[in-house]
């Protein structure tokens, strides 16, 4: 994970919070841009952010952090693959596309990226593409009507592209 220490770490840091003038009110806004960056919220960018803007503290922007699912506290990969797992996906066969994402990526158990860094895989409630189902997005590009042999034959060709 990366590690904030240095005031040239927090340059960036502070460039969003003078581009968003400082306001608590635009929080979101500045979360978002930081995990733009990053591809995750650091807990020193979390502490930085508290600290900085007035009538904020770390824990209030760790508690709008973990409140919503936007936001990752671990690293996300390079490609964010994002499955639905919604009714009308579930099915039409999200599982079984989900299955043969997990059996091709080189995953820890319980992490939700590879130890390269290079895919991020979770489900998701709904991406309101019933009409696509199952539908599967990538870096939010929507690919349709998944099937299992479909989503290794794009995870192979990304995964190419990286060699």
């Amino acid at each position: 994970m990366l590690e904030l220490k240095t005031p040239s770490d927090f340059e960036k840091i502070d460039e969003i919070l003078k581009e968003c003038e400082y306001k608590k009110t635009n929080l979101i806004t500045i979360l978002q841009k930081v995990q733009a960056i990053y591809r995750y919220l650091p807990q020193e960018a979390i502490e930085y952010i508290g600290n900085k803007i007035d009538g904020l503290s770390p824990a209030t922007v760790w508690g709008v952090a973990t409140f919503y699912a936007q936001f990752s506290l671990e690293p996300k990969g390079k490609y964010e693959i994002k499955v639905c797992d919604g009714t009308a996906c579930h099915v039409r066969g999200s599982m079984p596309v989900l299955e043969a994402i997990k059996n091709k990526l080189p995953m820890e158990k319980g992490k939700m990226t590879t130890s390269d860094g290079l895919f991020s895989v979770e489900t998701v409630s709904c991406l309101g593409a019933c009409s696509l189902a199952p539908a599967v997005v990538i870096n939010g590009k929507v690919y349709p009507k998944m099937t299992p042999d479909a989503v290794l034959i794009i995870i192979d060709t990304l995964m190419k592209e990286n060699e």
